[in-house]
């Protein structure tokens, strides 16, 4: 049975939602499932931008066949060519051999790579500024290349002021009847996962995402209509100036976050203290991780939030402690820069991990390494909490005045 939700006069949102996938794309967890979204345009032609993953693809299709009421299916706008957006894309063509495939030079190869067909003689292929009437609609198309894949465009609605934003603005987490932002609480419940989306997804792309944003901001939008998550169409700028401190990677809090790579305990009983420590000293924003047992998209998300980071680290095989050289080796790859860094180091013998921590970080950009560096051998004696409460008081000096 059809689930189709008018969202805006001739606008129709037919997406789906998956609450059994445990991995997106088979590596970040998703407790709270994931939404495909696809939308239809009911003009003098028909317009349909995107399809969605093969997971939802029996009722998507059951959703556009009874949305159309049997007209035909005029256009298929691909703004991203990834099969969580186009599994479904061979089978749509199958069924509507009419449907002409609107898409940019980049994406019109992918789609013979992808499915054994040949859309040439069906391809309207767009560049960017350019336009397709529609009837009351005309669409604009904006190339976004890397955000996240090198064919991405996104579509401007002039008619209506949406913006179809691929996979900007997007979040984990399935949608649950409401598919609109103004309809939740979407800082309490939705936030952490959108953060944890965008650095993980898109995270590296900061200056791609600087450039879309500088142009979105010459249009007049009124609805953000992402390929997964909520609909916005209240408060855009709050979330816009997420996406301006993300792209930008601007410390969304002051805060700190510490991430600690422990063996038997020693090394996060030296995190632990300082943390207290911190409290003491009037830091509320504080979070600690086990970097063994917190899946690692998690931990590049708190990275990108906070303002200031400590890394506490055993030496493990003369190197760092596997997980967080991991963790470490995620943040470069995710282009994260302009954090101050505090580090713990360990070694019963021979304690590297704060030298070969401070390598890896002078290989990102503008990470500032705090004074100051505590060194356990074994375990946490005097001295070493006296190096502790030194360091709380660095990093509470810098987040507090």
């Amino acid at each position: 049975m059809h689930c189709v939700t008018n969202i805006h006069e001739d606008l129709y949102w037919l997406g789906g939602s998956d609450r059994q996938l445990a991995k997106f794309e088979n590596v970040f967890p998703i407790p709270r499932g994931v939404s495909y979204n696809a939308y239809l345009v009911l003009d003098e032609k028909t317009v349909l931008l995107d399809t969605v993953d093969k997971a939802v693809g029996e009722r998507f299709f059951e959703n556009l066949e009874f949305a159309l009421a049997g007209r035909p299916l005029d256009y298929v706008v691909v703004n991203h060519m990834e099969p969580d957006h186009c599994a479904t894309l061979g089978e749509l063509l199958r069924r509507w051999p009419g449907a002409q495939v609107v898409a940019n030079a980049k994406t019109v190869p992918m789609v013979s790579q992808f499915f054994d067909c040949d859309i040439s003689n069906r391809a309207v292929v767009v560049k960017e500024g350019d336009t397709l009437c529609t009837g009351r609609h005309t669409f604009t198309f904006l190339m976004a290349p890397m955000v996240h894949w090198p064919e991405v465009m996104v579509t401007y609605d002039a008619a209506d002021k949406v913006l179809f934003s691929a996979d900007a603005f997007g979040t984990f987490g399935a949608l649950n009847g409401n598919i609109f932002a103004d309809q939740v609480d979407f800082e309490r419940d939705w936030l952490d996962d959108a953060r944890r989306y965008y650095t993980n997804i898109v995270g590296k792309y900061g200056a791609q995402v600087q450039s879309l944003l500088k142009r979105a901001a010459g249009m007049e939008i009124q609805m953000i209509c992402p390929l997964h998550g909520p609909i916005w169409r209240e408060n855009l700028e709050w979330f816009l100036e997420k996406y301006q401190r993300w792209s930008t990677y601007t410390p969304e809090d002051r805060g700190v976050a510490i991430f600690c790579g422990s063996i038997y305990g020693h090394t996060e009983n030296a995190a632990e203290i300082l943390a207290a420590r911190l409290a003491e000293r009037g830091v509320k924003n504080i979070a600690l991780y086990d970097v063994s047992h917190t899946d690692v998209s998690y931990l590049v998300s708190e990275a990108f939030r906070c303002s200031h980071l400590v890394l506490a680290s055993a030496t493990y095989n003369g190197e760092i402690y596997t997980p967080m050289e991991n963790f470490l080796r995620d943040l470069a790859c995710h282009g994260l820069r302009g954090r101050s860094v505090a580090l713990i180091e360990n070694g019963t013998w021979a304690a590297r991990s704060g030298m070969l921590m401070t390598k890896l970080l002078e290989e990102m950009k503008e990470m500032r390494v705090m004074e100051g560096t505590v060194t356990l051998k074994s375990s946490v004696k005097e001295a070493q909490r006296r190096g502790l409460e030194s360091l709380a008081d660095a990093i509470a000096d810098e987040l507090l005045h």
